[in-house]
């Protein structure tokens, strides 16, 4: 698990309130090639307040004028619904696991044998909450969107003393939907370097270019909302890949890894096709044997049947060890007659 770059389909909020619906999208995380499907678990009582006072109002962004209390009660995966969620990807045989926003829903996970879990960007702050998961022993992923780098310091020491074995953190822009001006990649070099940990990225964009550019930056998990072909509802419509997308999301993923895939000074074999039409040593006149090598009978030109030009001047002033006629190659094979080391190639 984990050995490749790895991609989570985020079911969230886009059930849109339907068991159905949540199992179409399980289906379609399936075939569309992702690795896992993601719930979110929490009761609205354990999020917040049912108030309405102005505090608990969202102002601006996505959900404006929406409660606090209101946004979660209708978001929410039910409870009850996960036993049933989960039977439903393992008889896909894909694996399904869970962001926990409060102890009880951790619960609840462990009852179904969540294989890991996902800490939300908004609540990397919630100790109690990262102690519980920590305890399972489980692989945390954990977002790190909003977060100052000593915030995720003290999340990290919190929940790798509390027993999280392996914990791997998201880069994530907690704007929705990002914008290419939210992002800076060099944050997935920095985090990989002080924690010395798996790092992955969190996507709200609508951008295809920002995952690739990710994974480019070495991400090495992917998670991104989804949503059904055609659909309009959804309270995180607006940065999910819908339908097909997905599987073209996936194989950019899949594309810009093997481009970036290899960790040594690598040339395609396809190449080496090519290397004709590079310049080598050529005879531009008859050359007897015995004859020295000038400039005025050989010359560094297309093709590249020839002697490397990196070999020029140390056959210049040489003797010719044979005849070679005009228009001819000069033969490799002279390195050997020469004692000349082919340290180039």
């Amino acid at each position: 698990m984990f050995n490749k770059i790895y991609f989570i389909a985020e079911i969230s909020a886009n059930h849109c309130g339907s068991l159905s619906h949540a199992k179409q999208l399980i289906r379609l995380a399936k075939i569309s090639g992702a690795d896992s499907v993601k719930l979110q678990t929490y009761l609205p009582e354990a999020m917040t307040l049912n108030s309405k006072k102005r505090q608990f109002k969202i102002n601006s962004g996505l959900w404006k004028g929406k409660y606090l209390w209101d946004l979660y009660k209708s978001a929410q995966t039910p409870h009850n619904w996960h036993k049933e969620l989960f039977a439903y990807a393992k008889k896909f045989k894909i694996t399904c696991f869970s962001s926990a926003f409060d102890e009880t829903s951790v619960d609840l996970l462990e009852s179904l044998s969540c294989p890991f879990y996902k800490v939300a960007s908004f609540e990397m702050n919630h100790i109690p909450l990262i102690k519980k998961i920590a305890r399972t022993k489980k692989i945390m992923i954990i977002s790190t969107g909003m977060a100052t780098l000593k915030e995720i310091d003290f999340t990290y020491k919190i929940a790798k003393k509390y027993g999280a074995k392996e914990i791997i953190l998201l880069y994530c822009v907690s704007n929705y939907p990002s914008k290419i001006s939210d992002f800076n990649f060099n944050n997935i070099r920095i985090l990989k370097e002080r924690y010395n940990c798996k790092v992955g990225f969190s996507d709200h964009s609508t951008d295809t270019k920002v995952v690739a550019a990710a994974v480019a930056a070495g991400a090495e998990v992917i998670e991104k909302h989804i949503a059904l072909q055609g659909q309009t509802k959804g309270l995180d419509l607006a940065f999910s890949a819908k339908g097909k997308e997905i599987k073209k999301y996936k194989k950019i993923i899949v594309e810009t890894s093997e481009m970036m895939g290899r960790n040594h000074f690598f040339r395609s074999n396809t190449e080496n096709k090519s290397k004709k039409f590079r310049r080598s040593i050529y005879a531009i006149k008859n050359i007897k044997k015995g004859q020295k090598f000038t400039t005025d009978n050989i010359k560094i030109i297309r093709p590249g049947y020839g002697l490397s030009p990196f070999f020029y001047y140390k056959i210049i002033n040489k003797k010719s060890p044979f005849d070679i006629k005009l228009e001819s190659p000069i033969n490799s094979s002279l390195l050997k007659i020469f004692k000349i080391k082919n340290r180039i190639l």
